[in-house]
């Protein structure tokens, strides 16, 4: 009894196969980078593909672009934004995957914010107000968006038209944030409220529940951080007793 050809078991099926392949990692590499109107700044370096731009939207230095990302300035294409942008976005800032940010009015995030995965910045907002006539074909209300330097946005977070959030803030993951946030707070919730908020009269109020993360001693090697983790909890509890130092001695970090 003859047996059944398999086409994609064949040497041609093989070469197919590796030629589809081949042609969508072609088509995400460069066809999903799209740009509506030219930018007037570079693309951020660090970009993954494929990320999403229409509009007028200048980009810092030293950016990190996760893949799936749209940064959309104006309503729609071809529309004459004027002389100024309407997407600014600082140096040092870092955009999650899946992230959108749409700018139909102006939207700028400032310097050294990191967003976690879908993130979604929008300063529009559909209306309403005509019970006739379907939401999606009524003009839609725009208000400008701005998010301070030093920020932290959570997965999922949503930040609505007309925001305004100050310096160091944190977004807790999947908040949905409008009105103005003061600096140096942290929110959470949908709406969002603050949670959380330091001044320097009085610190962090609630009072911070873990201890701050002590950074790493400037020009320490891998070797000696390595010996550090290598030390078993009664050991690292005992050079705790002995002062801040010890441990450090014992790896030559000091």
């Amino acid at each position: 009894m003859p047996k059944s050809k398999n086409t994609f078991s064949s040497w041609r099926g093989r070469l197919v196969q590796r030629a589809v392949h081949a042609g969508w990692a072609w088509v995400q590499r460069h066809g999903s980078t799209v740009h509506r109107r030219p930018c007037r700044a570079e693309r951020p370096a660090g970009c993954a593909h494929p990320v999403r731009r229409s509009g007028s939207a200048p980009d810092g230095s030293h950016c990190i672009v996760g893949e799936q990302v749209t940064l959309t300035a104006g309503l729609m294409p071809d529309l004459d934004l004027g002389p100024e942008p309407i997407l600014r976005i600082g140096d040092g800032v870092v955009l999650g995957r899946g992230s959108h940010v749409i700018a139909d009015t102006t939207v700028t995030i400032g310097s050294d914010c990191y967003f976690g995965p879908y993130v979604y910045v929008t300063s529009t907002n559909h209306s309403y107000d005509d019970p006739h006539e379907p939401i999606g074909k009524q003009w839609p209300r725009m208000e400008p968006v701005e998010i301070g330097p030093g920020c932290w946005i959570g997965t999922g977070a949503v930040i609505l038209p007309g925001a305004r959030i100050g310096r160091n803030v944190v977004v807790a993951a999947g908040a949905v944030v409008r009105g103005v946030v003061p600096d140096h707070a942290v929110v959470a919730g949908a709406p969002a409220r603050v949670v959380r908020r330091w001044t320097a009269e009085d610190g962090w109020q609630p009072p911070l529940r873990t201890p701050a993360p002590v950074p790493i001693p400037e020009g320490a090697t891998a070797e000696q951080l390595n010996a550090l983790a290598g030390l078993d909890e009664e050991t690292a509890a005992k050079l705790a007793e002995l002062g801040e130092g010890a441990a450090g001695r014992l790896a030559g970090l000091d």
